[in-house]
């Protein structure tokens, strides 16, 4: 079982370590013009810049993420509620993003799988405490 675990913090920590530079950085300047990216994007969104997306990669993909790996790495029994709950969020934030700028890089459906296996990391250690 502390497999599942490992490979479970593997995968919260690299969400984290993608998300928090990136969040920071839309934090910092949320025209979007440090990551190459003009608020252009956001026309089809309720948006104006990239400071909400900034804020959500920071602390939800970025330090929740982390927190998780955290409890991961630890073998805590809540770490596969944490990973079910944060791959579905994954999951969701990015079928919001492809909604509202299109499909627009290969990181879209990459992060969606990532947030999918998440899941499933996630569900089979809640079952396996279940003893299934």
């Amino acid at each position: 079982m502390k497999k599942y675990y490992f490979i479970l913090f593997c995968v919260e920590l690299m969400v984290a370590i993608g998300a928090i530079p990136a969040g920071y950085a839309y934090i910092k300047d949320p025209s979007g013009a440090g990551l190459g990216v003009t608020v252009e994007l956001l026309a089809n969104s309720p948006l104006k810049d990239f400071l909400i997306p900034g804020l959500f990669l920071l602390i939800v993909n970025g330090f929740c993420q982390l927190t998780g790996a955290v409890f991961s790495i630890l073998n805590k029994p809540v770490a596969g509620k944490i990973g079910l709950i944060l791959g579905f969020v994954l999951m969701v934030w990015i079928v919001i993003q492809v909604i509202w700028i299109g499909l627009s890089s290969f990181m879209q459906p990459l992060f969606f799988f990532v947030g999918l296996f998440e899941m499933a990391l996630g569900w089979t250690i809640i079952r396996k405490q279940a003893g299934y």
